[in-house]
């Protein structure tokens, strides 16, 4: 059973490099994204979903409604499968800058991320 598990986190992680990878390619790195705007509302979102993270379960309505937010900017880049979105979870935990980046809004963001981001997938991807 763990290795079924772990086999499906590491096709999570696989589908999101390959969509991405797929996407940069073929956008020409993202051209087509106001990036600066994305982590303007990225950022705001952030903060909102700091609020909840000790007073509500990360499937929540307003939670899960602040995902669907969340899901539509990570949106303008590419549109994450429910693996790619799973895996996006699993990059910002495993990734030092990732993790760090989101942590700096609250001490367990990113812990609440991947329970939030893997609630969206199941529920709505």
């Amino acid at each position: 059973m763990q290795n079924s598990y772990a086999e499906e986190l590491d096709q999570c992680r696989q589908a999101l490099i390959e969509e991405q990878n797929h996407s940069l390619a073929s956008t020409a790195q993202w051209s087509h994204v106001d990036k600066r705007q994305a982590h303007a509302d990225w950022d705001a979102l952030y903060q909102r979903l700091a609020q909840l993270v000790d007073r509500s379960p990360a499937q929540a309505d307003e939670v899960q409604a602040l995902m669907a937010q969340h899901y539509a900017i990570a949106s303008r880049f590419f549109r994450p499968s429910k693996q790619a979105y799973i895996g996006m979870a699993l990059f910002y935990a495993e990734n030092t800058e990732m993790r760090n980046f989101h942590n700096s809004y609250h001490p367990n963001m990113v812990r609440f991320l991947r329970e939030a981001m893997a609630a969206h997938a199941h529920q709505m991807l």
